[in-house]
């Protein structure tokens, strides 16, 4: 809602339909991997480059549109959920100068977010998606089978984000002036 009241401009619809794009299509392209995608790397520097409303929706768009490659289902809405939402922290973070654009930084915060968030909501959804009753000893069984899938996938981040985040942030930076998208202060924060 945030983001449709400030009536974003077709260009910037345009820009955050491609990052979404990108992120369906490198989750696709590493189908084989498990857990190994760079989804949450592209949505946190999409967070971190366009605002939390901005970094929530390349989430959610992204997972949602990569489920119809992957298997939509009841954890579609978790995903996509898990993905929003850390596109939104890594957005908010960055407003209030917690989460800095530094190649260190970002991979700190994308390892961190992916197995802690991500993986701490999926894992609670998948165990309400699988289970009639809920219990503490099930859901610590859950986590645990988990542990090994929630590492992979924050190392996974880890890495893209190493590669990927200040070649794409250096372009994103450069679209918003060239466009004007939004007022660029030293972002070398």
């Amino acid at each position: 809602m945030v983001f449709e009241n400030r009536r974003p401009k077709a260009r910037e619809l345009i820009v955050i339909a491609v990052l979404a794009a990108i992120a369906v299509a490198g989750r696709a392209a590493f189908f084989m991997l498990p857990q190994f995608k760079p989804v949450v790397a592209i949505v946190i520097i999409t967070g971190v480059c366009f605002g939390a409303e901005s970094g929530f929706l390349v989430g959610a768009v992204a997972g949602f549109v990569s489920n119809f490659f992957f298997g939509q289902g009841p954890w579609t809405p978790w995903q996509m959920f898990c993905f929003g939402v850390i596109g939104f922290l890594a957005g908010i973070l960055h407003k209030k100068g917690i989460l800095k654009k530094t190649r260190l930084s970002l991979c700190v915060f994308g390892g961190l977010t992916t197995f802690f968030i991500y993986g701490g909501i999926i894992n609670i959804g998948s165990l309400l998606i699988f289970t009639s009753h809920f219990s503490w000893k099930a859901l610590l069984a859950t986590y645990i089978s988990g542990f090994w899938f929630d590492m992979v996938h924050a190392v996974a981040t880890v890495v893209f984000l190493y590669f990927i985040s200040q070649p794409m942030i250096e372009k994103l930076d450069r679209i918003k002036i060239k466009y004007g998208f939004l007022e660029i202060k030293n972002e070398n924060s």
